[in-house]
């Protein structure tokens, strides 16, 4: 890639962040909360997109990876104590040390089977959290009160269940994850995935380990996931169940296939676009659920990469 085409490729993303970051003090207070969540989501997307976008591996279970990170996280901050930021650095480790065990069993498998072995490591881990009870409350989930959530920044302490606090703190972690995923794609380890996602064979013949290669992805895949978890649990306040249920592994799928797989910037762009569809949709009508699918379809007709995949495809070439 030519220096020109580098330099446009991190002026948009960098143009991205600054429109995210006066969005912040612009908006209304009511979308500078969704967008708050939006950009913990995009995260999470980010990550997935790693691994379906870039290695051609289709999981069906990251919810897994999302619940690791809520749960590393919240549960040391309710049940021990513990503060804010080694609360989440313990929710990024849990994401990662998950998913370098799920790795490595399942990628013993590929195609289908990777795609069923994943979905039953995801389900095992759902149960797990219905099981144990005591400490996670199951369904009914912890609520982790203002006061868990506050990093003490010497005399002065930041709480984030402060609207413009959170806003920042969500945005800071969505600019930092999209230029590392920017710098990752883009460096050899990142082109090395995708030959691997074209002709993993090939690849092989020419002496690259790809096990390995798409180990390392799961894993660099948990850790955004993981961080994605701790940073909504800390941040919003509740722990739950249901974001380990097979609902949270198919939502990162949607979301990447309506932005572009295999895009930088797809995840932002589906998770936005599917949250608002959902929230319109369903102030309209209680079957607010026919309306998310047509609108799926259309979106899949015209833009059958991805509304960016697609762009880049017939007119944007140098789109990452």
């Amino acid at each position: 890639m030519s220096g020109g085409v580098s330099a446009r490729v991190w002026a948009l993303h960098l143009a991205v962040i600054a429109a995210l970051l006066a969005a912040g003090f612009l908006l209304p207070e009511y979308h500078r909360g969704v967008f708050a969540r939006i950009l913990v989501l995009a995260v999470f997307a980010m990550g997935y997109n790693l691994l379906i976008g870039y290695a051609g591996l289709l999981s069906l279970g990251h919810a897994m990876f999302f619940a690791a990170g809520l749960y590393g996280a919240g549960l040391p901050v309710y049940h021990l104590g513990w503060g804010v930021l080694p609360a989440f650095a313990a929710g990024i480790a849990a994401g990662g040390a998950l998913a370098l065990v799920i790795g490595a069993l399942a990628l013993r498998t590929v195609g289908v089977a990777f795609m069923i072995v994943t979905m039953m490591f995801s389900q095992v881990v759902y149960l797990t959290t219905l099981y144990f009870t005591t400490w996670t409350r199951g369904e009914e989930g912890l609520v982790l009160s203002p006061a868990m959530r506050r990093i003490d920044l010497g005399g002065a302490a930041l709480s984030l269940s402060d609207p413009v606090a959170r806003y920042m703190i969500a945005l800071f972690l969505f600019s930092v994850v999209l230029l590392l995923s920017l710098r990752l794609v883009r460096s050899p380890f990142g082109r090395t995935l995708v030959g691997i996602r074209e002709n993993e064979e090939r690849m092989r013949m020419l002496g690259y380990d790809t096990f390995r290669a798409k180990l390392a992805a799961v894993v660099v895949s948990g850790l955004a996931c993981g961080a994605a978890g701790a940073a909504w649990g800390l941040m919003f306040g509740y722990v739950g169940s249901g974001f380990a249920s097979i609902q949270y592994s198919i939502l990162p799928l949607l979301w990447v296939l309506v932005g572009g797989a295999a895009t930088t910037l797809g995840p932002l762009l589906g998770t936005a676009f599917m949250f608002y569809v959902v929230d319109y949709a369903s102030g309209l009508t209680s079957a607010y659920l026919l309306l998310v699918g047509a609108a799926l379809i259309l979106t899949v007709l015209f833009f059958p990469r991805g509304v960016l995949g697609t762009m880049r495809e017939r007119w944007l070439k140098w789109l990452p």
